[in-house]
């Protein structure tokens, strides 16, 4: 079986930053000034927020839907895990997410808070792709090429799963495992950062260390 690979972008803190702080200036050149923002957990709070810092708004709050998981493992369908904790009703809402992929998670947002019963709902994120079949009403950034953008808050989750997915049978080392992260991925982890995310899939059971320093799959390996 060939291994999975494909491109990755790692989003620095100022360049995210900066992208959030671009999608509040795209809703305020629209003159729109929604009574609510919603953020998409998790990747949406941290834009939101910062979108309702740029707007000097107060009301935020959050919805959790699930469609992927870490490093690009995709869910089967979009769901809501947790809903919305306050009556939108008759309310104009601006739900915020962190980027558009397939364009399921924002569709299923929409869909569910239109529901709820809000006037009117428009969408903003901070990176919008290409592949998405949802075009969302404002975005700081069109991605034309796919890649799976990897953003500084939840960059040590997703080197946990990319280098769980590089683990194979054969035990590799420390270097190997970073060879294989830039490879297969453009993974450019240090030492410290793989050694970090290691220890972590040792304590979770899905990575067994063997003698000369090197690792291997645990019995509770996902695969990929």
């Amino acid at each position: 079986m060939i291994p999975e690979s494909f491109p990755c972008e790692l989003v620095a803190w100022d360049h995210a930053v900066r992208l959030s702080r671009a999608l509040a200036a795209e809703v305020k050149a629209a003159d729109y000034r929604p009574d609510l923002v919603i953020a998409i957990g998790r990747g949406g709070y941290v834009p939101a927020r910062i979108v309702c810092d740029r707007l000097l708004l107060d009301t935020l709050t959050s919805i959790k839907i699930e469609h992927w998981g870490t490093a690009a493992r995709k869910k089967e369908k979009a769901v809501v895990r947790y809903p919305l904790a306050t009556d939108v009703g008759d309310l104009s809402v601006l739900i915020v997410d962190d980027v558009t992929d397939t364009g399921e998670t924002l569709e299923h947002a929409v869909a569910y808070v239109e529901k709820e019963g809000a006037r009117e709902v428009r969408t903003g994120v901070l990176q919008h792709k290409r592949t998405s079949s949802y075009d969302p009403d404002y975005y700081a950034e069109y991605l034309a090429g796919w890649r799976w953008v990897v953003y500084p808050w939840a960059l040590h989750e997703d080197l946990v799963g990319f280098t769980e997915k590089v683990l194979a049978d054969e035990g590799l080392t420390m270097a190997e495992i970073r060879a294989a992260l830039a490879r297969r991925y453009e993974i450019h982890a240090n030492e410290d950062e793989v050694a970090e995310a290691l220890a972590d899939l040792l304590a979770l059971g899905k990575a067994v260390e063997e003698e000369g320093d090197r690792y291997r799959q645990g019995h509770e390996w996902e695969g990929g």
